[in-house]
């Protein structure tokens, strides 16, 4: 797959997650095969207002390469002017819009899935936003906003029509969230109503799944979020099944071995106070099913030591041994 003249390693990407999809995740998936990583959301007005925080949202590794930013917001002109900070970062390669959060917070603001509700606005955002920048423009919704507005066939021919150069469709409604499943026929339909690349989202938690979804809906690449937190080898399992190797799973003690790599990576990148407090989620993800997982998680909750957390995070390793 490519989107204007931008080659991918592989059609296998992971999906922009808020509070999950860091510079260190990222460099990690990447690593595991991931052939294009999103950062997480950045929002279009505080980086309109100056915002050094927001900024950190989107430094990109070299691990990663060719990278995606996501922008929220709802005003095309704020929208527009965000384009100056990723036009002059040259690892950036891809400005994604966001149309599909389906947060209570974002969608009261009109951002997000409520874009989905209003086709003339979001067309006016990537309009104006592809005048700003010589960037592909990518577009991430959903299937609709809720199941008395399913209109992602409509609203992907709009988003072709207002110049995004790709889009990305979840096949669940912004009032399902991430309850019940993807809908693969609604992906399917948009895939065959548009002449641009799609990519499905949406319940990806094993090569199986990627599979049955490439070959139902021919979507040009398929998109990972839940399915990779705790396990980046979804993405080289994923690219075995795709070329017919056998699928290598990761050990028990290979899967706390990564665990402490993200943990020490973290620690090189943020202060210790930040990886103690952020690492928690990130742990639980790593050990969720193995044996004494619930134990381990707990007494790492209570420490505020990285020291002492990496310390029980390889006892707890030799206990596999």
């Amino acid at each position: 797959m490519n989107i204007s003249n931008i080659r991918f390693d592989n059609n296998v990407f992971l999906a922009p997650m808020a509070g999950v999809t860091d510079i260190i995740f990222r460099s990690i998936c990447k690593q595991m095969g991931c052939g294009l990583t999103y950062t997480e959301m950045v929002s279009a007005k505080a980086l309109y207002y100056g915002s050094e925080k927001t900024e950190e949202l989107f430094q990109i590794s070299e691990q990663e390469g060719k990278a995606a930013v996501q922008i929220f917001g709802s005003e095309p002109l704020v929208m527009a002017k965000s384009c100056e900070y990723f036009n002059k970062n040259d690892k950036i390669s891809i400005i994604d819009i966001n149309m599909g959060c389906p947060a209570p917070k974002i969608v009261k603001n009109g951002e997000g899935s409520a874009l989905m509700k209003n086709p003339k606005l979001a067309y006016s955002i990537v309009k104006e936003v592809k005048k700003a920048t010589f960037k592909p423009v990518t577009v991430k919704f959903r299937k609709g906003f809720n199941e008395d507005n399913i209109n992602a066939v409509d609203f992907a021919k709009t988003m072709e029509e207002a110049g995004a150069d790709a889009i990305t469709v979840h096949g669940r409604t912004a009032a399902q969230m991430y309850t019940g499943t993807a809908d693969l026929d609604i992906i399917k339909k948009v895939k065959e109503s548009v002449n641009i690349p799609v990519t499905g989202n949406g319940d990806i938690f094993s090569p199986e799944d990627a599979i049955k979804m490439i070959n139902y809906t021919n979507c040009d690449a398929v998109m990972v979020a839940r399915g990779a937190m705790g396990n980046p080898w979804i993405f080289s399992e994923i690219l075995d099944k795709i070329n017919k190797r056998e699928v290598k799973y990761p050990s028990d003690v290979e899967r706390i071995d990564m665990c402490i790599k993200h943990y020490k990576m973290a620690l090189n990148h943020y202060d210790e106070n930040r990886v103690v407090r952020e690492m928690r989620k990130q742990i639980a993800w790593y050990i969720k099913g193995l044996k004494n997982c619930t134990e381990i998680k707990c007494s790492i909750n209570i420490e505020n030591n990285s020291s002492e957390v990496i310390k029980k995070l390889e006892e707890y390793r030799e206990s596999f041994t």
